[in-house]
């Protein structure tokens, strides 16, 4: 099944956030740095790796059936991957043109008849294109997004957060093995989540956050009734 050239991003329409928790790699069990003291170049390589990891994952489902939706999704999976290409680009475009008051006018997509390997290199390209803007902005960059106002630091969080998340829809939706990843996944709590409780690896928050999960002490939130706050702080 051909999926949608466009899916509206985090904020947008749909199931949103992105979110993708990256699934399965290997554990990153090494500590999680702290969101406050990273580097753009730090937060950069984040980007980067979180894409690496997603998509390693997935490759291991390249020739399954890709029209299936993930748990809860309104969302194929083969949508799926456009939605993490479009938002994932869209954080660069949002931090290169600034805008105050508005989305993008340029919408990245996948090719519908690209083979899933060339679509998961996409999300890679997307990545290092977002990585690189974050890189290059200068720290007082600011740029509008319907969750908050936000920063380099915060739109790579965003990227963080949508290929981790829908990484991880997508690895349970292929039965997939899904490991934490929480250097990845906890400063992007850090710098998104002000709300988020405290006590949990930062891949059971992140999950938690979205809505994917429950933690032992607190209940499931609601699909649809989460958002993160891009605003810097």
């Amino acid at each position: 099944m051909s999926a949608p050239s466009v899916v509206r991003p985090a904020g947008g329409t749909g199931r949103g956030v992105v979110v993708g928790p990256s699934p399965s790699l290997l554990p990153l069990s090494s500590p999680a740095p702290a969101s406050a003291s990273l580097s753009a170049t730090d937060w950069a390589a984040l980007v980067v790796e979180a894409a690496d990891v997603t998509t390693t994952v997935l490759e291991r489902a390249a020739d399954a059936d890709w029209s299936r939706r993930p748990a809860g999704s309104d969302w194929t999976a083969r949508a799926t991957l456009d939605h993490l290409a479009l938002g994932v680009l869209g954080y660069a475009g949002l931090l290169t043109a600034r805008p105050t008051d508005r989305y993008i006018t340029l919408f990245g997509s996948l090719d519908p008849a690209a083979p899933i390997p060339h679509c998961l290199e996409g999300l890679r390209i997307a990545a290092e294109l977002l990585a690189a803007t974050v890189r290059s902005a200068p720290p007082e960059a600011r740029a509008w997004h319907p969750w908050g106002h936000s920063d380099g630091a915060g739109f790579a969080a965003m990227g963080i957060v949508e290929l981790l998340v829908h990484g991880w829809d997508l690895a349970g939706a292929f039965h997939l093995d899904r490991q934490p990843v929480d250097r990845l996944a906890a400063p992007a709590v850090a710098r998104l989540f002000p709300e988020a409780p405290p006590g949990h690896g930062g891949t059971d928050t992140l999950l938690w956050c979205t809505g994917r999960t429950a933690l032992p002490d607190l209940p499931r939130r609601p699909a649809g009734e989460w958002r993160w706050d891009g605003r810097v702080r």
